[in-house]
């Protein structure tokens, strides 16, 4: 999936490292992240949502905020209202150089300056929270046993995820006078509320006090299972999934020319790396996008369907619509079609069929379950129809692959 990575102004002059997470073709929309507490735009949640959102068709801008990560300035001259600041500087900059952001997105301390931010971009019409504080004050429990000092000092050094930050007084100052259930109560915007009922920085008692001030429509999804950071990658694709199905509600149709011809067949599939673990793939079918991947035992991460998956998919699904149509077009009482599929090795001397009989061989298991009034001769006639799909034909002819590089 290509990443543009650049930098932007931030409200107090900084030069802030942003990357922009594009889809294989002209993005359905435009999304803004803002990353944790301490963390930046390549944490582990951040980096996995953006990567599955945009082989959605979301484009996702992230950036570190001030002193964080690649960015420029003091992270110890940094507050609440700096980062919702620098956040309505991220979707000018977006509006000004693509579209405006129409979805925003927020993880735990983020997902709080999304809230207070989400009033002052007017092209938001979606608000996503993930693992967000009802009171931006509460990230001080991070380092409550420092705060007596903080005050006394102006400034003191705390450990937070074992590195090393300033905090200022000022910094506790700002933070105590946001109202944040006042914004969420104005938002006048569709928002979506994800939180771990175990997560034990910010407990899921956040969450309601969040979903209790907003207004209609809002909706809540429990991530069960997950810790606050997210840092199991299903956590992660899940958060995404739910994510880009529930905005798509909100959002304005694609326009026409951004549309795919659904007349168009057959259609290129495009199928790129994204660098984000041993063997991701983003895979672009038309309007179509989904993620590629191995099994955790292959050495992958697991986050999308294997290359014999899709395969067997095909199959699969081409069986069950050749039997549909042979079955409407026979007005055959047949309601249902599942087909089970699975891909194994076998030694060739096994297979009575097989030309072949020595080394080993390809071999597709395909049980098929028809539902329906169906008599002994229309169930074998089906199953004879099963094995014309044109898939199937493909499968077991001779195929003619032509490989060259791109221009």
């Amino acid at each position: 999936m290509p990443t543009e990575r650049f930098q932007f102004t931030s409200s107090e002059g900084h030069q802030l490292a942003a990357s922009l997470d594009m889809p294989e073709r002209e993005p359905l929309a435009y999304a803004l992240f803002a990353h944790c507490f301490t963390c930046g735009k390549d944490v582990l949640a951040a980096s996995r949502i953006a990567t599955a959102l945009a082989a959605k068709g979301i484009a996702v801008l992230r950036f570190d905020f001030t002193g964080l990560g690649s960015s420029e300035g003091d992270f110890a001259n940094s507050t609440f209202s700096s980062n919702v600041a620098d956040l309505v500087r991220a979707a000018d900059h977006l509006r000004e150089t693509r579209k405006g952001p129409t979805i925003l997105i927020g993880h735990s301390l983020g997902g709080a300056a999304i809230l207070a931010a989400a009033g002052q971009i007017p092209d938001a019409k979606a608000v996503v929270t993930i693992a967000a504080p009802s009171d931006p004050a509460h990230v001080t429990g991070l380092f409550k046993d420092r705060i007596e000092d903080i005050r006394k000092h102006g400034k003191v050094e705390v450990s937070l995820a074992g590195r090393p930050f300033q905090i200022k007084r000022e910094f506790l100052d700002d933070i105590a006078e946001h109202g944040l259930m006042a914004h969420v109560t104005k938002l006048h915007k569709a928002l979506l509320i994800m939180h771990a009922p175990a997560d034990d920085t910010v407990g899921i008692d956040n969450a309601t006090r969040i979903f209790v001030a907003a207004k209609h429509p809002k909706s809540f999804v429990s991530l069960a299972g997950a810790d606050h950071l997210l840092t199991g990658r299903r956590d992660a694709a899940y958060v995404a999934d739910v994510i880009a199905a529930w905005a798509m509600r909100y959002l304005d149709p694609v326009a026409p020319e951004q549309a795919a011809d659904p007349g168009e067949a057959p259609r290129n599939v495009v199928v790129r790396e994204t660098r984000n673990g041993k063997f991701q793939q983003t895979v672009s079918i038309g309007p179509h996008h989904m993620l590629a991947d191995e099994p955790v035992a292959a050495g992958g991460e697991d986050t999308g369907p294997g290359p014999y998956d899709f395969v067997l998919a095909g199959l699969g699904a081409c069986t069950s619509m050749t039997m549909r149509l042979y079955a409407d077009r026979k007005s055959l009482p047949l309601e249902r079609v599942t087909v089970t599929l699975k891909h194994s090795k076998i030694h060739a001397e096994d297979c009575a069929e097989c030309e072949t009989k020595a080394g080993m061989l390809d071999q597709i298991e395909r049980v098929i379950a028809m539902e329906g009034a169906l008599d002994a001769e229309q169930r074998k006639k089906l199953m004879e129809i099963a094995d014309k799909c044109p898939v199937h034909r493909t499968l077991t002819s001779e195929i003619h692959i032509v490989t060259h590089p791109a221009d």
